[in-house]
């Protein structure tokens, strides 16, 4: 009876199996109630006491190899199972990939460089940390200038000459720097100022401000160019420029454009006058043109800066602007369907 018990055990070991079917067929035929193991175990009280450790090992051994068994084809069959699942039908839909969105600055930034290079203007970039004289000193604005006081900035402590960018005018004056007239390029980027944060303004926000250069070049190509872009973007002609102050352009303005008053937002927008503010500009100051290495007898020209978080504000309604810096998905989420 022990040598039928071994070759039970090897006949357990051997078997295979292609369904669960056949599993469970093996599982009862042998660890079932009226199966083997349970046939052999009764015997037990039968078998001579010289013979009864030596049977009781093997019918250990046959429930340990029927048991085993059974778990490894089960194992087996599931994992057959999960990757036909997976990659078994080719026809079956594919699983849904998330759109992404884009920041409202990415998107309002983008239209307005589409806008400007329709007109021929290039985009110049350059460094955020900036050094005094491309951030003041060139733009007419020469140490302890009172003016400097409108764009206090962070300074490096071991270093007074180096700062945080005030105004991409800098990144201007770097391209005057290394190229010469004609010159048509906007400058697109972050800035940094000292100013306490609130719902309306931040110590660092977004710029695109442009500048032209040539040969004759008049406030009225100034006022067409703001023109053509507030139609663009705003779908809006009516501007007006207001007579203001900067240290780098001479005469120098405001940029207003009339939103209108046809809804409770608009009156809140433009505090009930129907105008609203979105930039400043100007004929640039002959002396920045000298700085520049630029012969100011020969060429004019004239620069715009215009603040990105404002306009995009404006268009997506968006009443607190540090909203755009706190990385709320829940609020980025709504970009979803914008270019």
């Amino acid at each position: 009876m022990i040598d039928k018990i071994k070759e039970l055990i090897a006949e357990a070991e051997a078997f295979t199996a292609q369904s669960k079917e056949e599993i469970e067929a093996f599982r009862i035929k042998y660890l079932g109630k009226k199966g083997l193991l349970n046939e052999y175990f009764a015997e037990f009280k039968n078998v001579a006491n010289d013979q009864k450790k030596e049977f009781g090992q093997v019918i250990n051994a046959l429930k340990k190899a029927a048991e085993d068994k059974v778990n490894a084809l089960k194992e087996e069959l599931e994992s057959k199972e999960v990757v036909k699942g997976i990659f078994g039908d080719l026809s079956r839909p594919g699983d849904p990939i998330q759109i992404g969105a884009r920041h409202p600055i990415s998107i309002v930034k983008n239209q307005m460089i589409d806008i400007f290079s329709n007109i021929g203007f290039n985009v110049s970039e350059g460094p955020e940390i900036e050094d005094d004289w491309h951030n003041f000193t060139a733009l007419n604005l020469p140490e302890y200038h009172p003016a400097r006081d409108m764009q206090d900035t962070f300074f490096i402590q071991t270093n007074p000459d180096i700062l945080l960018r005030t105004h991409t005018s800098s990144v201007q004056v770097r391209y005057m720097e290394n190229n010469q007239p004609p010159i048509r390029t906007i400058s697109p980027g972050r800035v940094y100022r000292n100013e306490a944060i609130s719902s309306r303004s931040h110590c660092f926000f977004h710029q695109v401000e442009g500048l032209y250069i040539d040969k004759d070049v008049s406030f009225a190509d100034l006022k067409q160019t703001l023109q053509y872009f507030t139609t663009q973007m705003f779908g809006k002609s009516k501007i007006r420029l207001r007579p203001s102050y900067f240290p780098f352009t001479e005469p120098s303005a405001e940029i207003d454009v009339y939103w209108g008053l046809a809804t409770e937002t608009d009156y809140r927008i433009t505090k009930g006058t129907g105008w609203l503010e979105i930039g400043g500009c100007g004929m640039v100051d002959p002396n920045v043109l000298e700085n520049c290495k630029i012969d100011s007898k020969i060429y004019s020209g004239f620069a715009f800066g215009m603040g990105i978080d404002r306009i995009a504000m404006l268009l997506h309604q968006i009443g607190d602007i540090r909203l755009l810096s706190e990385n709320d998905v829940r609020f980025l989420e709504q970009f979803k369907s914008s270019i």
